[in-house]
């Protein structure tokens, strides 16, 4: 039976982009100066949460000198500092820092992964780069069976995450443009989609997104939670198995 654990495998062994694979690599032989005595990662990086969890957060990809050397998403990067604290502000984070897989972080009710596993040039993968991971993505939406929030972090998890969406559910794809605060329903049986722009050091010093900005999209998932309580069916399995 598949699994997180047997994807997990299968994502770290994962070579399908040459330009990636060469990317990663040469940046774990080659370091940063102030991480010179960490042993980086170097490869395709899985998802980290709660398996059990009601919301998934959907990023782009690992960053260099982040996941690519902490072997987890968001940890060791700017990015993921604003990210987790804001995560641990609304209680679906231990802690408040993402230094390492060593740390004692652990979130509640929340999932993290990203849309491109492996860490691209200058945070650009290419389509067909994306179009490799997205049955990575696919089988996390399948495996993580409790999910009733997608929370979208850039235009590109936001694509990617419709895209998937649509395929599983055997429909024409979604037409909604990218926007920080949209709030897609994707139908009853469905995941909720929200979007942000993604906390990268180019949006949160610039205050195109702020702290308070998505304390606030947050606070609008969470209710979303609340409102339906109860737990979502094997939605991903029924609409890929169809009426019985």
């Amino acid at each position: 039976m598949d699994s997180l654990k047997n994807l997990d495998h299968e994502i770290v062994s994962c070579r399908k982009c040459p330009r990636l694979v060469a990317f990663r690599e040469r940046v774990a032989r080659e370091k940063r100066r102030q991480f010179h005595d960490w042993e980086y990662w170097g490869k395709p990086v899985p998802g980290f949460g709660d398996p059990n969890a009601s919301l998934l957060i959907v990023g782009l990809a690992p960053a260099p000198h982040g996941g690519n050397r902490t072997g987890r998403i968001f940890t060791g990067d700017r990015s993921g500092d604003f990210l987790i604290s804001a995560l641990h502000k609304a209680g679906f984070a231990s802690q408040s820092l993402s230094e390492s897989r060593s740390d004692g972080l652990t979130l509640r009710n929340a999932y993290l992964t990203a849309a491109v596993k492996c860490a691209p040039p200058d945070n650009k993968p290419a389509p067909v780069e994306v179009g490799n991971c997205s049955p990575y993505l696919s089988r996390e939406l399948d495996l993580l069976k409790e999910t009733r929030v997608i929370l979208c972090l850039g235009q590109l998890a936001f694509n990617s995450v419709m895209d998937t969406v649509a395929r599983h559910q055997q429909s024409p794809r979604f037409r909604h443009k990218f926007a920080h605060g949209l709030e897609v329903s994707l139908g009853l049986r469905a995941p909720t989609v929200f979007a942000s722009y993604h906390p990268s050091p180019r949006n949160t010093q610039t205050g195109k997104l702020t702290r308070e900005m998505f304390l606030s999209l947050l606070a609008r998932v969470q209710r979303r939670l609340r409102k339906n309580p109860q737990r979502f069916a094997r939605t991903v399995r029924q609409n890929m198995e169809g009426p019985k």
